[in-house]
């Protein structure tokens, strides 16, 4: 990579793995200079190629996005795009919440956002966009899982307000919803005491899949990247303060 680049450049926070890694994939394959901003380097920048680097980020620290937005302009001279993806699930009943588990996923799912957005507007420009990867959680509750909506109704309310805030100054701000999308760290939690998998997670998804998906089945992380490639573009130049939906059919709107 090289300062002033012609290619756009695109941050992706938690883009290592899950969803995150699809979405990465996706913008590499665009063309785009991919800065991955991660607590882990899982080999991303082998992986992908060249115009993949990997920049070491704890997303609950403000520092870090404000260290990942300079990376970035210092390396290639611009910032089109800042995707807030990095995130976690968490299920249990209210009677078991406590202040760490509390902490814990608003620090992670919803101040991550937050400091995301505002370092990445700080230098943003006309025809710059931000995404951020919300939830169908984000849309509806269910059971043991009121924590984790909280979170992921508040990527949307941010979504909405900031259209309106950086709207004026040409900065998109959308965000995506998926149901759904099948990786290690989803089966994982969706394994936990209280999580609607548990007993048997992969199991639960199918199910899930047969009683909801009007596709009759449901999304690829592939499917979330692409979308947010389309997003990024001028192909969606009039779409701003949106939280659309990436499930197959679930939830209709």
């Amino acid at each position: 990579m090289n300062s002033n680049s012609k290619e756009p450049t695109v941050i992706i926070t938690g883009g290592n793995k899950g969803i995150g890694l699809g979405i990465s994939e996706c913008f590499a394959r665009a063309g785009y200079n991919v800065f991955v901003g991660a607590r882990e380097d899982t080999g991303v920048s082998s992986t992908l190629g060249d115009k993949v680097r990997f920049v070491k980020t704890d997303v609950r620290m403000e520092q870090d996005h404000i260290d990942l937005v300079s990376s970035a302009v210092n390396e290639t001279g611009r910032l089109d795009v800042y995707i807030n993806n990095a995130g976690l699930s968490g299920w249990k009943p209210i009677g078991e919440i406590d202040d760490d588990f509390l902490d814990h996923l608003i620090d992670t799912n919803l101040k991550s956002v937050i400091w995301g957005c505002k370092a990445a507007a700080s230098f943003m420009i006309e025809g710059t966009s931000i995404i951020n990867i919300s939830s169908l959680a984000g849309k509806r509750g269910s059971t043991n899982n009121t924590v984790y909506c909280a979170t992921k109704f508040a990527v949307n309310g941010i979504t909405q307000s900031l259209a309106k805030e950086l709207g004026p100054k040409g900065i998109r701000v959308n965000a995506l919803c998926p149901v759904l999308v099948s990786t290690p760290g989803l089966l994982d939690a969706l394994s936990e005491k209280y999580a609607p998998g548990v007993g048997g997670a992969e199991e639960f998804i199918d199910n899930f899949r047969k009683g909801n998906a009007a596709l009759g089945r449901l999304p690829m992380a592939s499917e979330v990247g692409d979308t947010a490639v389309y997003l990024a573009s001028e192909f969606a130049s009039a779409i701003t303060g949106q939280c659309i939906n990436v499930d197959c059919g679930v939830l209709p709107q």
